[in-house]
């Protein structure tokens, strides 16, 4: 009676005078941050015992015992040279045999000119202009009002012509545009003379021509003839991780050098003047950008250095024929170009971030991190329980989020797969946002971002992952090495105070309340 009494009370009270129910707001994330300094520091917890113990017997010990081990290995000085001789050689096996240190010197991101800037009514007046159907058009504003994207973001010379120009001798332009404006930048504030470059890995996926875009570098700066150099083509946004990938094993081989890795794309003659939708979309999402980033074997570069290398896991998926398809570069039925985006592609994603992740976590996660998972997923196989897998918290591994800014689609789902906050992604909200997609590079403005902002601190790591055609999910992960302020002349450099900017569906809060 009472029971029913005190039921009926409590339903009658409103929700905003009842007492919070202390057993569900218990705050679990606190809960699990304990546990995870106990995983983390439980062999320091299990060790202090016993080195207490082992203080207190050295403490103990009477001086003759001392004298008597001193002359017992006297008497086995043979076995003494030989452990001696054998601790030496494996020293030795180890330094020579051991990775070498990657460290990233500096880098440098291209940033256009103001007249290189596209509003929206300019994007829509010319689009009209270049014969789109009004199904097209329509399409075309939509995706720009969702896309995230300013109306301060850059498309290249020839796109601004009325009509558009996307010849060779344009294409040409804009590459060494990109490329050299971001390389004068990089030589500049690192000091490094182009003549000390050992190794030059460029990545640039739609446009390729010959002499191939690492030749034109080698050109422009008189690199030396001996210089190692690559270019990466076909291989979509998430191969400027691969770059740095080959450069990093270029380093493992070549002692005491330099590598610059140049990761761009190039628009001009990769514009699509069709109608088919699929096809449109990278029109109204990928912009001009780039990057040339510095990295080194040298030691003595170590102190200068902002980040060291520590993983780069590549998942390739092109096995499969939907993942291979999923962005594909073809013709139309009027024999127009243009790359199509498949609709299965942000699945496809999913799984390639899984197949990742899942090589990635045993490298990074801490231990109770890996231990939760193992159990999660021993307890689902051995009684066939109905478990919602564990997601391991990467935010315990990783500071800082370099996710690839390839809409906001891309954005949105691995904020909500990995359960980031919005602080952990608001650099490449931004990113997309003022720059647009620029590819490969947009890693490197997300964390041009992060240091304009002032948050790269000593220690920190950072997680940049991409995805690209093929289909492909790669990961670098970095170590700071120390606190680092933004490079010179900086892409965030001029308007860093006028962001974060807050978004409603991809569109300024200020835009709209008008």
């Amino acid at each position: 009676m009472n029971g029913g009494t005190a039921q009926s009370a409590a339903a009658a009270t409103p929700p905003h005078r009842r007492l919070p129910d202390f057993l569900q707001s218990v705050n679990l994330k606190y809960v699990k941050l304990g546990y995870h300094y106990l995983i983390t520091h439980l062999l320091t917890l299990m060790l202090l015992p016993l080195m207490a113990v082992i203080l207190l017997e050295a403490g103990r010990t009477d001086p003759n015992d001392l004298r008597q081990l001193w002359l017992h290995l006297q008497y086995n000085l043979v076995s003494v040279l030989v452990l001696s001789a054998v601790l030496v050689f494996g020293a030795t096996v180890y330094v020579l045999t051991r990775p070498r240190p990657v460290y990233l010197v500096d880098f440098a991101c291209y940033k256009p000119p103001e007249h290189l800037q596209v509003p929206f009514e300019e994007f829509m007046r010319h689009s009209k202009l270049c014969g789109f159907s009004e199904d097209a058009l329509e399409f075309q504003r939509k995706i720009l009002e969702r896309s995230g994207l300013s109306e301060e973001t850059y498309v290249p010379e020839a796109m601004h012509a009325l009509p558009p120009q996307p010849t060779m001798a344009n294409a040409r332009a804009e590459a060494e545009t990109v490329m050299f404006g971001a390389l004068d930048n990089l030589f500049k504030s690192t000091g490094v003379k182009p003549k000390d470059v050992g190794v030059l890995v460029v990545n640039c996926s739609l446009f390729n021509p010959t002499p191939s875009l690492s030749a034109m570098i080698v050109n422009r700066y008189k690199l030396r003839g001996n210089i190692r150099s690559f270019n990466l083509g076909g291989m979509g946004c998430s191969a400027g991780v691969i770059a740095i990938d080959l450069a990093r094993d270029m380093l493992q081989v070549h002692r005491n050098t330099y590598a610059v890795v140049v990761s761009t794309e190039n628009i001009t003659q990769n514009w699509y003047f069709g109608n088919r939708k699929s096809m449109l979309i990278p029109n109204c999402l990928f912009r001009v950008g780039g990057a040339a980033v510095l990295l080194s074997n040298r030691g003595a570069d170590r102190r200068r250095a902002k980040y060291s290398l520590k993983h780069v896991v590549r998942t390739h998926k092109g096995a499969d024929d939907k993942a291979f398809n999923c962005v594909y570069q073809e013709q139309d039925d009027e024999g127009k170009t243009g790359v199509s985006l498949s609709k299965d592609l942000m699945a496809i994603a999913g799984g390639a971030l899984k197949t990742n992740i899942t090589t990635l976590g045993p490298l990074v996660l801490p231990v109770s991190e890996q231990l939760l998972f193992f159990a999660t997923l021993v307890a689902k196989k051995l009684f066939n329980a109905k478990i919602k897998p564990y997601i391991p918290d990467f935010k315990l591994a990783f500071e800082h989020f370099c996710i690839h800014a390839g809409g906001r689609a891309v954005i949105d789902e691995l904020e909500k797969n990995l359960q980031l906050s919005p602080a952990h992604v608001e650099a490449s909200r931004m990113t997309l946002h003022r720059f647009g997609n620029t590819s490969s590079s947009s890693i490197w403005y997300e964390l041009a971002y992060m240091e304009a902002k002032g948050r790269v601190r000593r220690g920190n790591r950072i997680w940049q992952i991409a995805f690209g055609s093929g289909f492909k999910c790669n990961s670098a992960v970095w170590h700071t090495l120390r606190n680092v302020k933004p490079s010179p002349s900086s892409p965030w450099e001029d308007c860093i105070d006028r962001y974060p900017v807050e978004l409603v569906d991809g569109v300024p809060t200020h835009k709209t309340q008008q």
